[in-house]
């Protein structure tokens, strides 16, 4: 009994310094981390990170971000608010926008772009046009960006959307949706009127803003580097996405250098890439480093994902291709979870807890915020720094 005794008390006093050198020693932290784990598993290389105990939202937004009483503002990063829409959405278009205006834009000033696979009519640019003091531009979509590519076998893509409307899958029929996820996963930031901008926020039609955002967001991503801003995060549909985590897999063999060190993998799997948890970032609400997609790594990983055509054989969403390429192919720091925006896309909403919904005098109800009561994926982002 004393034998045992001595080898609990070793393994008790083995665990403990496992537990005290993660979080005083770095080396040691990064050394047996998920993060060093999935780097064996993918032949990803890694170096030496920062450790962390709490997500990097907890901290509050400095006050240099936030526009003063009777100040205007002086200084603003390159970014540009992106709408994609049709002529059909004007009156959604008009409530968002009205919103979004007099909670932020109204105060910060910048410019919209608004997208569309045909010309907007004089109707909608003139309705829109109305609702803001700001610039606004309005660009058609090209038709190779926009539609199913000829290479594409219809009759296979037939097929597959014939089941998916058989088991009620959402948009499971449709053809449009599925131009409309290739596009923003893959084609909506080298559109010639985005060309001169490094920062977007999308909008979409009938959305909620409830909280009056008093700091300037793009300049907090800039400053702080900050590559993606989220709101909500949830699962995806598994039936629409069978075959993308394997096509991913296979790309990280393929290119275990481009994947960052310092990545979010934790956040995307629970068992170090074997398989994929359907967590994203639901992507109708995004603030974005264009960069992060015009470069080198997310450009060969949105193409080595074209090629599989699964947006047509399946239904790939651009919500988890965004958030794999993010996770992937930034540090996890750089994704940033908005707490205190609070936002609703039916049949969801993020509502900002205290303080920061009594700060942002938000008109919602915190008990109404299905992010932390209902999915898993937000406790999975906090636990990438605890």
């Amino acid at each position: 009994m004393t034998r045992i005794r001595y080898i609990v008390l070793a393994f008790a006093i083995l665990i403990s310094l496992h537990f005290i050198l993660s979080f005083s020693h770095e080396g040691y932290g990064h050394a047996t981390s998920l993060e060093a784990q999935v780097g064996k598993q993918f032949g990803v290389a890694t170096t030496e990170v920062k450790v962390w105990h709490e997500p990097p939202y907890k901290t509050p937004v400095p006050n240099k971000y936030y526009l003063q009483p009777n100040s205007t503002v002086t200084r603003k990063a390159n970014a540009v608010i992106i709408i994609l829409a049709r002529n059909s959405d004007l009156q959604g278009i008009v409530g968002s926008m009205a919103e979004f205006e007099a909670k932020f834009n109204g105060k910060f000033g910048y410019p919209y772009v608004f997208l569309n696979e045909v010309p907007f009519s004089e109707e909608f640019k003139r309705a829109v046009t109305g609702l803001t003091g700001n610039k606004v531009e309005f660009g058609l979509i090209p038709h190779d960006d926009w539609y199913q590519p000829e290479w594409i076998d219809e009759q296979k893509a037939a097929e597959s959307r014939k089941k998916m409307e058989e088991h009620n899958v959402v948009y499971g029929g449709s053809v449009p949706y599925r131009n409309m996820c290739r596009f923003n996963s893959g084609f909506f930031y080298r559109h010639e009127l985005l060309q001169k901008y490094r920062y977007n926020w999308r909008v979409e039609p009938d959305v909620r803003f409830f909280c009056s955002l008093d700091y300037n967001p793009f300049l907090f991503m800039q400053d702080e580097d900050k590559k993606y801003g989220f709101t909500m995060t949830r699962p995806e549909y598994a039936e629409t996405i069978r075959t993308l985590w394997d096509t991913v897999k296979e790309f990280i063999r393929e290119n275990p250098r481009l994947v960052s060190s310092d990545n979010a993998m934790d956040f995307l799997s629970n068992d170090n890439g074997s398989s994929y948890n359907t967590c994203h970032f639901w992507s109708n609400f995004e603030i974005t480093d264009l960069d992060l997609w015009r470069g080198k790594a997310y450009t060969k990983f949105f193409e080595h994902l074209d090629s599989k055509g699964g947006f047509y054989y399946e239904r790939w969403g651009d919500a988890p291709v965004h958030s794999i390429g993010a996770a992937l192919f930034a540090r996890k720091d750089q994704i940033h979870f908005f707490e205190d925006i609070g936002y609703r896309h039916d049949p969801f909403q993020h509502c900002p807890q205290q303080p920061a919904r009594d700060q942002g005098r938000c008109e919602c109800d915190r008990s109404n915020n299905y992010d932390r009561k209902v999915w898993p994926c937000l406790a999975r982002y906090d636990r990438l720094f605890t």
